[in-house]
């Protein structure tokens, strides 16, 4: 699909996806903690790191994991990255030859589109229902993938929950296929209907899992850490490819989210974040009823940062999409998450990095373009 000149990626109010609300980021303790290890900085800090990443800080991790997530792991199965992106492109470069099959979720992520397809491999879309991705249908269409790349705590862009006879279908499916299933949960903590939902990584028996995630919309964007969760056999070829991207990520990032990990500072955030999420998100979807009511059909609303609107058919949301942005408003278009055009064209709105005036605003003069 045709995607806009990334006019929707220049504005930081409404309604940017992936950008969590940097005005309530608790910027003075995490100066502290900056201080604390800048002000004499250590030899560890200056010089080259590991290539998996500092063990205190993927042992941080191993342990939210652990507890949240219900991720089986250890700190020796951390790969620390400088993002899902990164984490995506090296998935790729190590579980692929040229040509290989990839099941794709229909729509999906297109950043992940990019890094399979920048291997060579060959793309498979799988519808997407309620249930999340279609196994069915996957496994009649892409017989012999060799990676299936999924969202399944929080589909990217549609926002459902893959349930669990799904998953285990799929797991199944990838044991006695010898394939490698690709789990990026890029934004699960919030999660508004209860806890957030157990990864699949946590019910695979097997190790035919790697589980990628992201601190950049818990932190801050420009942050750039990240993580995956290796099976054991694949470590080695995992920590080669690192090596060989760019070494190591900042340590003395990676020190500080340590700290502010174990003294409870990002549990604390993230409980203050998942209130404050809720609230922008019941805003938006009143100012839409207000607003657009016949013109968007609001789908996605349970979880995350981010709501998809359906638009009228016929109705190009690209255009809808450059129109929004000449008027300082970030209107994703759905249509570029699909391989094939479509039969309705949408809109994906992002809340996390608005606030309530900018969100009404924003849909004020959204209401003007469509």
């Amino acid at each position: 699909m045709r995607a806009p000149p990334q006019t929707w990626a220049n504005n930081l109010g409404a309604f940017r996806i992936g950008m969590p609300a940097l005005d309530r980021f608790p910027s003075g303790v995490w100066s502290k903690l900056v201080n604390r290890h800048s002000r004499k900085p250590s030899l560890e800090l200056m010089a080259y790191g590991d290539p998996m990443g500092h063990l205190p800080f993927r042992e941080a991790i191993a342990e939210y994991l652990n507890t949240v997530r219900a991720v089986r792991c250890d700190a020796s199965q951390i790969l620390v990255t400088t993002g899902s992106q990164q984490a995506l492109q090296m998935c790729a470069h190590v579980l692929l030859d040229a040509n290989e099959r990839v099941w794709m979720e229909e729509p999906g992520y297109p950043g992940a589109r990019q890094a399979f397809m920048g291997a060579g491999a060959r793309l498979v879309p799988v519808p997407v229902d309620q249930e999340g991705v279609d196994v069915a249908e996957g496994i009649r269409r892409g017989r012999g993938a060799r990676v299936v790349y999924i969202t399944p705590s929080h589909q990217f862009p549609l926002g459902v929950t893959m349930s669990a006879a799904r998953r285990m279908q799929l797991l199944n499916w990838a044991t006695r296929n010898g394939a490698w299933i690709v789990e990026d949960d890029y934004d699960s903590e919030y999660r508004s209907g209860g806890r957030p939902i157990a990864s699949l990584q946590g019910l695979d028996t097997d190790e035919r899992v790697i589980y990628a995630g992201t601190f950049s919309k818990v932190i801050f964007p420009a942050l750039r850490l990240g993580y995956v969760v290796v099976p054991k056999d694949l470590v080695p070829a995992f920590f080669h490819a690192r090596d060989a991207a760019d070494t190591f990520s900042s340590t003395l990032y990676q020190m500080v989210m340590t700290d502010f990990i174990r003294e409870g500072h990002f549990a604390r955030h993230i409980r203050k974040m998942r209130t404050l999420y809720v609230e922008r998100r019941t805003a938006l979807l009143e100012a839409i009823q207000r607003h657009l009511r016949d013109k968007l059909e609001v789908i996605g609303t349970e979880a995350g940062m981010h709501l998809v609107a359906l638009l009228p058919p016929g109705v190009d949301d690209v255009a809808i999409s450059i129109k929004a942005a000449r008027h300082g408003v970030s209107a994703r278009p759905l249509s570029p998450c699909y391989a094939s055009p479509p039969a309705r064209g949408g809109l994906i709105l992002g809340y996390g990095g608005a606030d309530i005036p900018e969100i009404l605003e924003g849909v004020r003069k959204l209401a003007r373009c469509i």
